[in-house]
Formats: structure tokens, C-alpha cells, sequence
């Protein structure tokens, strides 16, 4: 892991395929870095040269039926990186083809995204606008790979996304002020069919300027996974999906206005339903949001500063809130790689590289380039 540096800004425009190669060729080296860690990941597991074709054409389908223009901005970052166009289906898949080719060959898989996330509703914050943050665990060098792009669409609100270079969208906000997080769930559902890839699921709710479109685009599209994805809305309205490969479960903002998730399932429906996988990965879940919710409540008013410092909690340290880099469950090193904190009404993303070590944010912004903050 190199010294720690703002993560780059990249702001593109156009039609899908002329914002890829924009994309690709500003992040050129990132998208590399993303590539020979995901996208050569297959060949080091073994799998033939059929067997890796043969899997990124079926998931070259996948996305070309649920949006086809995905596939064209693929072919632009690929073609503006100097990546092979299948390693940049793979980065945008991650999840889905690393968790199934581990399965086919009965290898035990990496450590899992952690994750931690909030939204509090604007009558508890202190100047009545939503405010939606995540702290995103996952490998500790993957710092070297996270961008922040700023997309202004033709066919759509323009959107501001964090996201491992080469991918189309993670954690984000849009011009309609529609926001998205998402983190980790596991349970025995996972895997046993070919869904659409989380991260363009998370892709297509930032292009929806109908909140309620969005809901749809959560709670109804087929999975390979579980996952659990939080929106917002700017105007008053926050919701979480703890989504099972073909079922989604809603939870809603409780009497303090928040809504706090981690790493384990929470909705009694749907612990009655299916079971819970992910503890051996993620044990620290269960006092990770409650921790977060503690401390939010210890103010009757809630800013972004606030919010900033909960995500921060060191409790439990190394398995706490905000993550050090340490040895993984699968003798990897995992951290918290970012924490983003939005206010979508502002189209404004604060974001803070490896906040367990480093505590100064940059300002990103859907209409002003961005603005470092100090510590």
C-alpha cells in the first residue's frame, strides 16, 4: 500500500461509450491497478482460458438484457485504459465471479466487504437535510484503486459515485437526490443462480430520477447474492434492503429518525426465513451499528461532523467502526478503505482515504470541483 493520497476526481460527459474511454483514460493507472487484482484473479485460481471466456460471455448477457448501454461504456473504459475488455466485466462483477468460481473449485473465499452504514432522516439533523454515510471495509490496498467519478448524463440526473477504477458505480448520490449505500450479508441462498451484478444495480439507481423507480430497481431485480443496499431520498425518506438473492425485506428509520446496518441480518421476517452465513467473517457486526446508533444519539441533532465522528468509533480496535489495517479471516489485509458521508440535497460527498489512519476529507461535488479539507 503506497503513501496515502486524496482519492482522484474524474468528471466525464457524453454518450456511454465516449464517457468510458474519458473514464478509462484519466484513470488509467488505477483501472490497471483494479484489472491485475480482479481481472487476473480467474487465471490464478486456474481456470482455463474456455472456462474465463465462458463465464464473461454469461455475464456479458446479463448485463446487455438488463442494460445494454453498460456493456458500451465497459468497451470505452477499456479501450481508454489499455485493459482487456473481459477484466473490465470482471472488476464490475467482482463479487458474483470470485464468490462462484471459489465455490466450483472448493476454495474458502476472501474476507468479505464489511462495511457500516447510516442515513439520518432531516428531523434529526441540524439543518434538515438527509445525510447518508458508509464506512467501506474491504481490502486494505484497494485504496490505490478507489476514484470518484462525476457523471454528467444525457439520458438522465448526473450522479456523483465513489468506486474501485474501472467499476461503474459503488456508493453514490444523483441530481435528483437519490442516494445509495451497500454492505455485506451472507446467507445459505447465496449463489445458486446468476443475477445481475450488485454494483450495477447500484449503477442504475443513481440514473433514476424517480425515487420510487429506484425502490423497484432494489427490491424486485433477481441476485446472485445477498446484499444490503440503503437509499435515500433527499426530500424526507430513508429505506434498507436486506435483499436475499430473490427476496428483499424492507426496514424502516426507527423512533430516532436513523437507520444503522452492519454485517448480520436484522429483520425478523427475515430471520425466520433463511439463515445468517456471515458470522465467521464478521463477528464484530453485532455491536458495529449499535455502537454507531449510541453515539448518534447522544445528540439531539445530528450534522455531518457528527456523523463523521460515530464512523470513527475505535471501539473494539482492530474489529471496530472504523477498521486499521489488519489480517483479514482469510490471512488477508483488510481496513476501512473509506468513509463517505453525503448530504444529497447539496450534491456534496465527503470522503476520507484509510480514516482509522488518516482524518482529512475531501469535498466532492455534483456542481464545484472538489475541495480538500484540513484535519
Amino acid at each position: 500500500m503506497s503513501q496515502i493520497q486524496q482519492f482522484p476526481f474524474i468528471s466525464v460527459s457524453g454518450k456511454p461509450y465516449e464517457r468510458g474511454l474519458q473514464y478509462g483514460r484519466a484513470a488509467a493507472a488505477r483501472v490497471r491497478l483494479s484489472a491485475s487484482r480482479y481481472g487476473q484473479t480467474l487465471r490464478n485460481l486456474g481456470y482455463s482460458q474456455a472456462s474465463q471466456t465462458a463465464l464473461i460471455r454469461s455475464l456479458e448477457q446479463v448485463i446487455g438484457e438488463f442494460q445494454a448501454a453498460y456493456l458500451d461504456e465497459m468497451r470505452g473504459i477499456s479501450e481508454g485504459a489499455d485493459v482487456a475488455f473481459e477484466d473490465i466485466v470482471m472488476i464490475n462483477a467482482r463479487t458474483e465471479v470470485l464468490a462462484k468460481a471459489r465455490a466450483e473449485m472448493a476454495l474458502q473465499a476472501d474476507d468479505e466487504d464489511g462495511c457500516t452504514g447510516v442515513l439520518v432522516l432531516p428531523s434529526r439533523s441540524s439543518n434538515g437535510q438527509l445525510i447518508h454515510a458508509q464506512n467501506w471495509d474491504w481490502k486494505a490496498d484497494c485504496v490505490d484503486t478507489g476514484i470518484v467519478l462525476r457523471v454528467r448524463n444525457d439520458d438522465g440526473p448526473d450522479f456523483l459515485t465513489f468506486v474501485e477504477a474501472g467499476g461503474l458505480a459503488r456508493s453514490g448520490l444523483n441530481a435528483a437526490g437519490v442516494s445509495i449505500t451497500a454492505n455485506y450479508l451472507e446467507s445459505e441462498r447465496d449463489y445458486m443462480q446468476m443475477g445481475v451484478p450488485l454494483s450495477l444495480l447500484r449503477r442504475r439507481v443513481l440514473e433514476e430520477p424517480v425515487f420510487s423507480n429506484a425502490l423497484r430497481v432494489i427490491a424486485t431485480t433477481p441476485k446472485s447474492c445477498s446484499n444490503n443496499i440503503m437509499l435515500g431520498m433527499a426530500e424526507g425518506f430513508g429505506i434498507d434492503f436486506e435483499c436475499a438473492p430473490n427476496e428483499a425485506f424492507p426496514i424502516y428509520p426507527g423512533d430516532d429518525q436513523l437507520i444503522v446496518h452492519a454485517n448480520h441480518w436484522v429483520s425478523p421476517v427475515a430471520r425466520t426465513k433463511l439463515i445468517d452465513t456471515g458470522c465467521e467473517s464478521s463477528p464484530d457486526s453485532y455491536y458495529r451499528d449499535w455502537r454507531v446508533r449510541q453515539l448518534l444519539n447522544a445528540t439531539p441533532k445530528v450534522d455531518r461532523d457528527a456523523v463523521k465522528a460515530a464512523l470513527f468509533d475505535a471501539f473494539g480496535t482492530p474489529y471496530s467502526v472504523c477498521r486499521p489495517p489488519r489480517p483479514g479471516t482469510r490471512h488477508t489485509m483488510t481496513a476501512t478503505v473509506a468513509m463517505i458521508v453525503m448530504q444529497p440535497a447539496a450534491g456534496e460527498m465527503d470522503v476520507a482515504p484509510m480514516p482509522a489512519l488518516n482524518r482529512v476529507f475531501t469535498r466532492y461535488s455534483l456542481h464545484h470541483e472538489p475541495l480538500a479539507e484540513k484535519e
